[in-house]
């Protein structure tokens, strides 16, 4: 706590991080695409999505203040809460935090490849918050919270605030890289790349998971139950979708 700013009023920074999670599944036959549907119902809905937010929310220090929520056919979600000021200890820190008017979000984007039976489901969570704590101390429970295969994340810190003797502080905490903020025990699992400008305190890191287990993929089929070529089709298919996304390009 010694180490604290000392500010002259409010903290008027605006921390914004937008986290995004690819999960790829394969579903070829009407079976697997039934099944499919129903572990992203059950992974994905709004009544489960609103509870990681609501976590998160206490995490930040914040306080609920309302909360819209809705699910979507054939599969999706997007949940938005709105947060208000509070003062607080958050979860696991001792720092005290204050957020005004600030908001989580949550949307889901579902997306089918014909031709590979890879289903990619995308989940984008923007966490916007006033004052001194950092939505960065959440990293771990998000990526935790989801079966990750892709991670995008973007982290910028907007507007300024003075210190008590009227200087601008354009950044009020250390910030290297958004890695530094992810448990060394995820990041072991991922290849992450960062690319940041930090003149304009804007930060980018994406991680691809480093071992593909395919029977994590497949929907209550067996690998072995397939002939050698078909899942070497798979985990090629599998590969090819996770270094596109990864890449942000058409690789192949």
């Amino acid at each position: 706590m010694a180490d604290k700013l000392q500010l002259y009023g409010f903290n008027n920074l605006t921390k914004a991080l937008s986290f995004n999670i690819y999960d790829v599944c394969y579903a070829k036959t009407a079976r697997e695409q039934k099944d499919y549907i129903a572990y992203i119902d059950s992974q994905y809905n709004s009544e489960r999505l609103t509870g990681i937010l609501t976590d998160l929310t206490d995490m930040i220090g914040a306080k609920v203040l309302n909360i819209a929520k809705q699910d979507y056919n054939p599969q999706g979600a997007s949940v938005a809460i709105l947060i208000a000021e509070g003062s607080m200890i958050p979860a696991g820190g001792t720092q005290l935090a204050h957020l005004d008017k600030s908001h989580v979000t949550v949307h889901t984007y579902p997306e089918y490849h014909p031709e590979t039976s890879l289903a990619t489901f995308r989940v984008d969570i923007d966490v916007a918050t006033c004052g001194e704590i950092t939505p960065l101390s959440t990293l771990d429970y998000l990526i935790g919270s989801f079966d990750s295969d892709i991670i995008t994340m973007d982290y910028r810190v907007r507007g300024f605030t003075r210190d008590v003797d009227g200087k601008k502080l354009f950044m009020d905490h250390k910030v290297t890289s958004i890695q530094d903020y992810i448990n060394p025990d995820i990041l072991r699992r991922y290849d992450a790349v960062d690319m940041n400008v930090y003149d304009a305190n804007l930060y980018h890191t994406k991680m691809m998971l480093k071992e593909v287990d395919l029977q994590n993929y497949l929907f209550k089929t067996d690998v072995y139950e397939l002939p050698p070529k078909v899942r070497l089709d798979i985990m090629s298919n599998l590969r090819r979708e996770m270094i596109e996304i990864f890449s942000g390009r058409n690789v192949y």
